[in-house]
């Protein structure tokens, strides 16, 4: 299977995107790491230019007055609503890293868990769809620093601690992140984030039958996840069995009408 495949098939998912630059790992061996990129690391430049954006002149306004705001600003209060103004902006016009920025200065400003948790959502979104692997790897550090702060009050919270999981895969040593997404499922076997991920994990070092497993699990669980219900067609595709790729296929041409998705399963039941 093509790498672009599977990202043109729902370009939405943007996590995909970022799985399928990530080293080749083997997700479901204890004892085995494929394709380590030698001395990768997670350290990130210390500054990374996160505010460039076009944007039309009441735009451009309102960023100027709520950059003044945030300067001028005397209270935590003050400066957590300029900075989530401007963090909703920059989220609107889809520049993730810079909203993502803005949510951290309101965190810093006033650290309650709400913040931290938005900021740490908000960096988590901008690494789901970054490719440069300085940019992935300051990402995936702020994401862990502000998600961690909630998970040491709230550590049930394991929405959160999947996001972190899958931050560790894109580092030198991923299997962090797998033993962690293992600890996810044995605490809540019906995790959705936890199954769909380690689907795609499993999908992205061509163990395709481990990820058939992972994805019938998914959709057992959880029949509305679109996501899963697609992979799962693309994995018995690639584990060659044809007959459940064609049903599983069908069936998910009955769950869409998006033209992209339908495009890319058309073009999968023509090769069957």
């Amino acid at each position: 299977m093509k790498k672009s495949q599977l990202i043109i098939a729902i370009i939405g998912i943007a996590a995909v995107i970022a799985l399928y630059s990530l080293p080749k790992i083997v997700v479901d061996n204890e004892e085995s790491i494929e394709g380590l990129s030698e001395g990768q690391s997670s350290n990130a430049p210390a500054t990374v230019e996160m505010h460039e954006a076009e944007l039309s002149p009441e735009q451009a306004q309102s960023r100027d007055e709520n950059q003044r705001k945030l300067a001028e600003a005397t209270s935590p209060e003050e400066k957590v609503a300029s900075a989530t103004d401007l963090g909703a902006m920059y989220r609107e016009l889809g520049k993730f890293d810079s909203a993502a920025y803005y949510l951290g200065v309101a965190a810093e400003a006033d650290q309650t868990l709400s913040n931290l948790e938005k900021a740490g959502e908000a960096y988590y979104e901008a690494f789901t769809f970054a490719l440069d692997a300085d940019k992935v790897a300051y990402l995936a550090e702020q994401t862990r620093n502000y998600l961690n702060q909630v998970l040491v009050e709230d550590p049930a919270r394991l929405d959160l601690k999947t996001k972190v999981a899958m931050t560790y895969v894109s580092t030198s040593n991923p299997m962090q992140g797998i033993t962690m997404l293992r600890e996810i499922l044995a605490e809540d076997p019906q995790n959705e984030e936890a199954l769909f991920n380690m689907g795609i994990l499993s999908m992205q070092s061509g163990q395709y039958k481990r990820a058939t497993e992972r994805f019938e699990e998914l959709i057992k669980y959880h029949p509305n996840n679109l996501q899963g219900q697609f992979y799962l067609g693309v994995s018995y595709f690639e584990a060659n069995q044809k007959n459940k790729a064609k049903a599983q296929f069908e069936e998910v041409q009955k769950m869409t009408e998006d033209p992209m998705i339908l495009g890319s399963i058309q073009g999968y039941l023509d090769q069957l």
